[in-house]
């Protein structure tokens, strides 16, 4: 089975094609990180969280996948470049690019701190930003590459709690779409999955009344898995989306129609 994120009977290959993940030490990253190597794809992994990221990177040894995993804090030019240039001198070139590094501060307008917007903004735009900068100018330069911007429902409905987190997303959704614009001549698709209610560590803690007024607003009455995250992020970034860009695709059970 070989080619170069061809579809063939075996499925998606990725076969030697090198991809960054973002926030990959744990969770929806490090899931879009396994099932892009489970495909072929080479994989630098990337997570400010060192202890993840060792954790990630002992997972990615044992079973055999190609990769490097870089500590990065996606807010910070100085490592974003670095990891670009780590990455370059490992792989020799970078195809995709996935953006999913991203926290969360959640509390209510009127209680929340100037640190508190700054932090998710920094981290879940900025650090955007500076990534897709860094990696476009190795795609422009190859005439081609995929990337991926992991956003959310909330940056297209809002929720209460959460407005700097969905001032963040919704900036990801037109971040995106301008970048879309500015390098589609040049072979690069950027495109975002915007996920709703998934199953991870971080939902975990959400009250369960929370969780209930979610499954109530899915039309699926279920959560989602990271998993069906990641064959998202599959798709786009393969070749079956090759004139696909600009687009924003729900992850959702139906959330958000």
């Amino acid at each position: 089975m070989g080619g170069t994120g061809e579809f063939s009977m075996g499925g998606i290959v990725l076969n030697g094609k090198v991809s960054i993940v973002t926030g990959s030490g744990r969770g929806i990253g490090f899931t879009i990180a396994r099932k892009l190597a489970e495909h072929g794809s080479s994989v630098v992994l990337s997570d400010y969280n060192q202890e993840g990221l060792e954790k990630a990177a002992e997972e990615f040894s044992e079973s055999g996948f190609e990769f490097i995993a870089i500590p990065c804090d996606v807010t910070r030019k100085d490592q974003v470049e670095n990891l670009v240039k780590k990455a370059l001198e490992k792989f020799g070139k970078i195809d995709i690019l996935v953006n999913n590094a991203g926290i969360t501060r959640d509390t209510l307008l009127i209680r929340m701190t100037e640190e508190q917007w700054d932090a998710v903004l920094n981290t879940n735009l900025k650090g955007v930003f500076l990534m897709t900068q860094a990696v476009s100018r190795v795609m422009i330069k190859q005439q081609s590459g995929k990337i991926v911007n992991i956003s959310s429902v909330v940056g297209l409905m809002g929720n209460a709690g959460q407005c700097n987190y969905s001032a963040s997303k919704a900036g990801v959704i037109g971040f995106s779409k301008s970048v879309a614009k500015e390098l589609a001549s040049r072979n690069i698709n950027v495109n975002v999955v915007a996920p709703g209610y998934i199953e991870t560590e971080m939902t975990a803690t959400l009250p369960d009344s929370v969780k209930e007024a979610f499954l109530k607003a899915i039309p699926q009455k279920k959560a989602g898995q990271p998993e069906d995250v990641a064959n998202a992020v599959l798709f786009l970034v393969s070749s079956l989306s090759d004139y696909i860009t600009g687009q924003v695709l729900n992850v959702d059970g139906g959330m958000v129609m």
